[in-house]
């Protein structure tokens, strides 16, 4: 047993939440330590999921922009062969450099570091078992930032490397030559988009009757159609019933509209949605409470019911989102350094990294029909955009909801590509309070995407000077 530390904060877990939370306390004169059991820090975010998922999803991107650009523009290249280990080993040399990134700023910081598996023994102790064996952990306070990890129900846990969780997709195993990939959210869209595009015959099976359950359909149909252009097969309302292995050949029972069927895939990658990483914390030897769906239950300042002890991230549930664990992080210490109890809920926006990308933020059309709230709805069509021409990729749509009486923006979506990039706008737009007057006559760049969101506010007024409408009793 290693001398006992005694510190102001420690935080478990160093993801985007938790290393935000390390360093913003650092910042405020806490002594800090940070818990991962990982040797990199940078949590799922970094090491298993958003970064090297984007990375793949770029490289493909570069793929599909080169394909049938001879027809288009008459630049010829010759058909794309990838080598998947220098692929491989690209990935992995962003993922090291972030992390020796997090880690030099952790020491600048004086944050100290312990690699190990972290459990209470107590609100204000903390027992962390490594290789090297184990220390206790003496914080006044803590921040539980653990994270999820991907669901495996019983059915699909048969033992076998040849199921996959978007853990073991990242790190490219092979190219299967038939995948079938099982959900049809943003996780099982975008490794279905990298997977295709190597060269995989994706069959997406969704047990809900339409992809990216929750999204407003007219921002899903161009990835719908995109998707069924790219994908072998994509099937909704269908449910994989039983599961067995023989060799290196998976034999999956689907049921659907189309019947009961057996069908043989080389690899079954799950993608069903996560599930909090909360066990074997000792939380019985604390008063931390967790829902019927396994999160840790938390207040507006993401203070557990254990005055000692917080919790962000995916660990408190839903949106599961890096920049919300961020966000979650500045709450926690702002509460733990500063003394607020309370927080304004913030503007979380959403990113689906598919081929087009999808994002939005604020209310959707979904929500404002459920809630009762009125709204007035402006769609500006990418077919309209000069710069979206320029790219051939008018495949893109930008949507105001726009509150009738004052006017303000109270959600936007864009599907197209870069919404990601786009939506940043969006966010401050509904943080600030802003009309749809400000928005339109704010001056844009041009050509650019961003003129999307100017186009449409103008179109709120009737004055876009691309699209011919104007609202019924539109004010100028």
């Amino acid at each position: 047993m290693m001398a006992d530390l005694t510190v102001d904060l420690a935080v478990v877990g160093a993801g985007p939440g938790g290393y935000a939370a390390a360093f913003l306390a650092a910042d405020r004169g806490q002594s800090v330590v940070l818990i991962e059991q990982d040797a990199r820090l940078g949590g799922v975010c970094l090491n298993r999921g958003c970064i090297p998922s984007k990375a793949l999803l770029h490289a493909t991107e570069l793929m599909r922009e080169t394909k049938g650009s001879g027809e288009l523009r008459g630049i010829r290249f010759g058909a794309p062969s990838v080598e998947l280990a220098r692929l491989r080993a690209w990935k992995e040399s962003i993922l090291e450099r972030l992390g020796q990134g997090i880690q030099r700023l952790a020491e600048r910081r004086g944050v100290q570091r312990l690699q190990g598996r972290a459990a209470f023994e107590d609100s204000h102790t903390l027992l962390v078992a490594s290789a090297q064996g184990s220390q206790r952990v003496r914080a006044t306070r803590t921040i539980l930032a653990v994270g999820s990890k991907p669901a495996l129900p019983a059915l699909f846990d048969v033992g076998s490397d040849r199921v996959l969780t978007s853990t073991e997709a990242l790190e490219l195993p092979e190219v299967p030559k038939r995948l079938l990939i099982v959900g049809g959210g943003y996780i099982g869209m975008e490794l279905g988009t990298v997977y295709a595009t190597l060269g995989s015959h994706v069959v997406l099976v969704e047990a809900l009757q339409t992809i990216l359950a929750g999204v407003d359909t007219d921002l899903m149909r161009p990835i719908l159609r995109s998707a069924q252009a790219l994908f072998g097969e994509l099937r909704t309302g269908t449910r994989v019933t039983a599961l067995r292995v023989a060799g290196n050949t998976v034999w999956a029972t689907c049921e659907g509209a189309t019947g009961v069927r057996e069908e043989s895939y080389d690899r079954v990658l799950v993608c069903v949605g996560r599930v909090p990483y909360c066990d074997g914390l000792g939380l019985e030897q604390t008063k931390v409470r967790r829902s019927a769906q396994g999160f840790l239950e938390v207040d507006a300042a993401r203070r557990t019911a254990d005055p000692a002890i917080w919790a962000i991230g995916d660990c408190i549930g839903p949106p599961l989102l890096a920049h919300k664990a961020s966000h979650d992080a500045r709450l926690a210490v702002e509460s733990i350094v500063g003394g607020s109890s309370t927080a304004r809920p913030a503007v979380i926006p959403s990113v689906v990294f598919t081929d087009p990308e999808l994002a939005w933020c604020g209310l959707t059309e979904a929500e404002a029909r459920a809630q009762g709230v009125p709204v007035e709805i402006v769609r500006f069509p990418w077919s309209a955009s000069g710069r979206a021409m320029s790219l051939d990729r008018t495949d893109g749509l930008t949507k105001l909801l726009i509150e009738p009486t004052t006017e303000r923006v109270l959600g936007v979506g864009i599907v197209g590509v870069s919404a990601g990039e786009l939506i940043g706008e969006g966010v401050l737009a509904i943080e600030a309070g802003a009309t749809a007057k400000t928005l339109a006559r704010a001056v844009h760049p041009h050509p650019t995407l961003s003129e999307t969101l100017q186009e449409a506010a103008a179109l709120f007024y009737g004055t876009s000077a691309h699209v011919l409408g104007r609202r019924s009793g539109a004010r100028s």
